[in-house]
């Protein structure tokens, strides 16, 4: 062979394996990012096209299902069978589905099974291509009790803000309400540019309907971490039940001349002292600001992270990470506002219900989860959820010291808006101050029943909600938890 052909051979040779080498990299190494590409219309048509699973509540009722279309998808994702409120209301739970703007909620969390590809559900596909049946997906049973997201729903009203309730005794979610909300099935129309639109319209809208509230906001918790400022001091010996700590009428937080008052300038004790149960129930600011200062920011910061501050959950969506500040360059002037929950200190309201939820517990902390089962096409179960504990946050005896102050809390103190005839509630109040001159947020966190709980609850309505800045916990967050703590006793 003489010299042009056997460079010609030779660059050849190099195409095709230039050839085989893009082709290899295509089909196997680049394959997953190929089909999720929003471009890929072969991938939007099998995704969309799925006769997708269900979602249902724990009753039963369907919160989100495909529906026969006559469109080249052959499946329309429906919500609450097209119920606007219904669908508005379960949207923090459902997430949306949509063929431009993607996935959130359950929706996303839980695609494997809704979409049929998880690996639990190989012998269904297998059926499936040896029948010639299009794939089809699991359904996901959610814990969510549809009276108690009702009860939730109502509650709230108009007002912005969330409600999260669960199960302390198994971290079961038995409602998710967040304010405002959208309509998912806006998002869900086939139509790429009517669902781009839609969309853009809920970007833009006022506060954020798309937000899920109780796991993607952080607010400052204000007085319901007095819990854990309290939980801090009993756990590390710093306070014994029953001794007297000081309590002020106004106290100048160290190093500064910002001079801290009780709500409305009011005198938590004659004597200037009071015990820790007392000045929990009437929520006496300076007590708990200088208990604090006293208990620094090392124990304070242990004890929140043991209530799960500076981590997340995942229950499956993956909640934003509520914040204790670092221990390096936190003042003993910060210090005094983190212990009452104010100054760098951020919560979801999934968090505040945890800590409830571990006092009710006797200071267990179970995983909160919001799937309860996944059944296949056939209905016969793949998964069912199983209680799993996170820790112990507090001793049993810190859990019943603390169980004592949040009841008389609510029989006599600042929370006597959830009392309920003939149920023992546990509570406790919060007022967070935000930006000046904006109206503070008014929290709630409570348990019920005091000798068995079945069912915590955390409640933030933003800005004072209809009070706006007349607004405090026990006038506009409590009454709601009550609602939803009659509700889950079925009362």
């Amino acid at each position: 062979m003489n010299r042009p052909l056997r460079r010609l051979s030779f660059i050849v040779a190099l195409m095709f394996l230039g050839i085989m080498a893009s082709t290899t990299y295509a089909q196997f190494f680049n394959a997953q990012a190929l089909n999720n590409d929003p471009r890929n219309v072969r991938a939007l048509y099998r995704e969309y096209g799925n006769n997708r699973g269900p979602i249902v509540a724990s009753n039963g009722q369907i919160l989100a299902e495909s529906v026969p279309v006559d469109s080249p998808f052959g499946f329309l994702r429906t919500f609450s069978g097209g119920n606007v409120q219904q669908a508005q209301m379960y949207a923090p739970v459902t997430g949306y589905f949509s063929i431009v703007n993607g996935m959130t909620g359950i929706e996303r969390a839980e695609n494997d099974y809704l979409n049929g590809s998880a690996a639990a559900l190989w012998v269904n596909r297998l059926q499936d291509m040896f029948t010639g049946t299009d794939r089809r997906g699991a359904s996901v049973e959610v814990t969510v009790v549809p009276a108690v997201q009702e009860a939730a729903w109502n509650a709230l009203g108009g007002q912005r803000g969330a409600v999260v309730a669960l199960n302390p005794q198994t971290g079961a979610i038995l409602a998710m309400v967040s304010k405002p909300s959208y309509d998912p099935n806006d998002l869900a129309v086939h139509s790429t540019g009517v669902a781009s639109e839609r969309f853009q319209e809920l970007v833009r809208a006022d506060h954020d309907p798309l937000l899920n509230r109780n796991i993607s906001t952080l607010y400052p918790p204000g007085s319901t971490f007095k819990l854990v400022t309290a939980a801090a001091a009993l756990e590390t010996g710093a306070v014994l039940d029953g001794q007297m700590i000081p309590a002020p009428v106004t106290y100048t937080l160290p190093g500064t001349s910002h001079a801290m008052q009780n709500f409305g300038g009011a005198s938590c004790s004659p004597t200037n002292e009071m015990t820790l149960h007392e000045a929990m129930v009437i929520s006496c600011n300076t007590a708990f600001a200088m208990l604090g200062v006293e208990l620094g920011a090392e124990r304070l910061a242990n004890q929140a992270q043991r209530f799960g501050f500076n981590s997340s959950f995942e229950i499956p969506m993956r909640s934003a990470i509520s914040g204790f500040p670092s221990v390096e360059g936190l003042t003993p002037d910060r210090q005094a506002l983190s212990g009452i929950g104010q100054g760098d200190v951020t919560s979801t309201p999934l968090q505040m219900a945890m800590v409830a939820a571990a006092i009710a517990n006797h200071g267990v902390m179970m995983q909160p989860y919001l799937v309860q089962t996944v059944r296949d096409p056939s209905l016969d179960t793949i998964y069912t959820a199983s209680p799993d504990t996170l820790g112990q946050a507090i001793n049993s005896t810190t859990a019943e010291a603390l169980t004592s102050m949040m009841l008389d809390t609510v029989n006599r103190g600042t929370g006597t808006g959830a009392r309920i005839p003939g149920v023992q509630v546990a509570g406790k109040t919060g007022t967070a101050q935000t930006a000046a001159g904006v109206a503070p947020h008014a929290w709630f966190v409570a348990f019920a029943p005091v000798d068995n709980p079945t069912v915590a609850v955390a409640v933030v309505v933003e800005n004072g909600g209809n009070l706006a800045s007349e607004a405090t916990g026990g006038r506009v967050a409590a009454p709601i938890a009550r609602a939803v703590i009659q509700a889950a006793l079925g009362r």
